[in-house]
């Protein structure tokens, strides 16, 4: 397969598409064989390089994810897997996988990964938080101002002919400074978002698991219950992780108690939104618009009804699609995957337990 990339990316982000990362299949380190490892997508240069000056590394070059098939298949021999989202690592796949030591996943979330399994099966898990924080919380600011704004509809008008004068009553959207910002989940991302809104002179609610209260003082943000930040909230944005406590957290009962006028972000995970749910709500009027770069399920099919929607802006889970973030992460992602080859301590390990750190 061939894997096509824009041609306005700069030269300082190089994907290794030219490279045969798997032509070293023999090569030895030393007097022992290099580990043997699976990588699920190209990544970055950089990262394919340090990845291979370590490891044998066997990598699907399609555009596409690989089949659950072939992960099965590549999976049965390898000693360490680098991962994406899009690749579910349950327990079946680590029974196909004896010689499993190390998952890296190339993201900050892992709920595509069976933590409990592999840590009876004493497989260390990776991740990459952090490094995406302020480039998430950035886009989330991007789409909150353009659903506010009206700017892919007003693009949209002017493709289509559309723009025909200026008129006082066109395309008028909602003013973000001076509103009130909900932030469901006030983590590491949560917490950026909210240093932005006080730049635009929001006021900043919170609802969270666990009051963040050094957060609240250094921000000036205040605790509400969730109730409360859905009726008073003229902007809404999800930063929490997906779990059985968050799955559909916004349903059609939320919205009910939503603003009219709100405008609901959601940079998470797509199952924290009841779709369904969301697209009666916007079709009716319960709220005004939604902006979502996660869907359930990705990616959303074409004939999916929010698609028919006018107030809605969805982009395919780039929140953290920077070229300078994508390397970090793909970079840190190789760190973690030759550390638990080595039996040390990955950088981000989900699960250090496994390797006798709490």
């Amino acid at each position: 397969m061939t894997v096509r990339f824009q041609q306005s990316a700069p030269a300082t982000f190089k994907l290794a598409q030219e490279k045969d990362w798997s032509s070293t299949r023999i090569a030895i380190r030393g007097f022992q064989l290099r580990p043997k490892v699976y990588v699920t997508r190209l990544l970055p240069e950089v990262a394919m390089e340090r990845i291979n000056s370590f490891c044998d590394a066997d990598v699907w070059r399609g555009e596409l994810p690989p089949s659950r098939e072939v992960i099965l298949r590549k999976a049965r021999d390898v000693e360490g897997l680098v991962c994406l989202l899009t690749d579910k690592i349950d327990a079946e796949l680590m029974s196909e996988a004896p010689n499993l030591r190390v998952i890296s996943n190339c993201a900050a979330g892992f709920d595509n990964i069976d933590i409990a399994e592999a840590t009876k099966r004493r497989i260390v898990v990776g991740n990459t938080p952090d490094v995406l924080t302020e480039t998430t919380a950035d886009f989330t600011f991007a789409l909150m101002m353009a659903a506010a704004r009206r700017v892919v509809e007003g693009d949209r008008s002017v493709r289509g002919g559309g723009w025909k004068t200026w008129g006082p009553m066109i395309l008028l959207g909602q003013d973000v400074h001076g509103a009130t910002l909900g932030i469901v989940g006030l983590g590491r991302i949560g917490a950026a978002v909210a240093r932005r809104a006080k730049g635009f002179g929001m006021r900043v609610l919170y609802y969270s698991r666990t009051r963040r209260t050094e957060v609240e003082t250094e921000l000036g943000v205040r605790y509400a219950e969730f109730d409360r930040l859905l009726g008073e909230s003229d902007f809404i944005t999800l930063h929490v992780n997906l779990s059985r406590e968050t799955f559909h957290l916004i349903g059609k009962k939320q919205f009910e108690k939503m603003k009219k006028t709100c405008v609901l972000v959601n940079t998470s995970r797509g199952q924290v939104v009841d779709n369904m749910a969301l697209y009666e709500a916007l079709r009716v009027g319960s709220i005004a618009f939604a902006a979502l770069d996660v869907t359930e399920p990705e990616p959303i099919p074409a004939d999916h009804p929010l698609l028919t929607l006018q107030n809605l802006i969805i982009t395919p889970h780039i929140a953290s699609a920077s070229m300078k973030t994508r390397t970090e992460m793909a970079l840190i992602a190789a760190e973690n995957l030759i550390a638990g080859l080595k039996g040390e301590l990955p950088l981000h390990a989900v699960n250090p337990e496994v390797l006798g750190h709490c």
